[in-house]
């Protein structure tokens, strides 16, 4: 059975509302069983029972939250090497487009790093002009439809690599699966 953590802190409800688009996705994959865990409520079991963390934080200034930070900073301190080799990846949410979600992708992904998480970033397109390459991410709430399956995609992603990686199940990887890849075309200019 996959087991996927989704870990996030929302202020204003954003990223609680992409951390449950990233559960679907998540729950896209076959014999999977997901726990989604706000920060405040979170402790170091969830983390060493998971395969794959899915984390998801506001932007602060172009940087995870301090609740989340702390988290791993407290919480986590004492259980480096218990988490050592899962497989991890990052959301954020922020006021305006430019207002440093990737750069906050990032800031996650350098704490999962730390901590021995194999992170990764998604090359499908969740629509006309999303990419995962450092997570999913959307200004303010994700209303619009792309940004939507982008979530959905990274936490399908996310619960394939541990189904091939952690349980041997090949039939899960993603290059195996069929998959159209958009192209410029797919996309034409308006």
């Amino acid at each position: 059975m996959n087991k996927i953590l989704v870990l996030f802190d929302s202020n204003t409800g954003n990223v609680a509302e992409m951390a449950a688009l990233v559960t679907e996705g998540a729950k896209q994959v076959p014999d999977t069983e997901v726990r989604v865990r706000h920060v405040d409520d979170a402790v170091a079991e969830d983390v060493r029972w998971c395969d794959g963390l899915a984390v998801g934080s506001p932007t602060n200034m172009g940087l995870l939250s301090w609740k989340m930070k702390r988290f791993w900073d407290v919480t986590m301190f004492d259980h480096w090497i218990e988490v050592d080799g899962k497989i991890a990846c990052a959301f954020s949410s922020a006021g305006g487009w430019g207002g440093g979600m990737e750069m906050t992708c990032q800031s996650l992904l350098m704490v999962l790093m730390n901590f021995g998480f194999l992170v990764f970033g998604v090359t499908d397109y969740g629509g006309r002009k999303m990419t995962l390459h450092y997570g999913a991410v959307a200004a303010k709430a994700p209303r619009e439809p792309d940004i939507q399956e982008s979530c959905r995609i990274l936490g399908r992603r996310l619960a394939e690599w541990c189904a091939c990686y952690v349980h041997g199940r090949q039939d899960q990887h993603p290059m195996t699966k069929y998959r159209k890849r958009p192209t410029s075309v797919d996309f034409p200019e308006e």
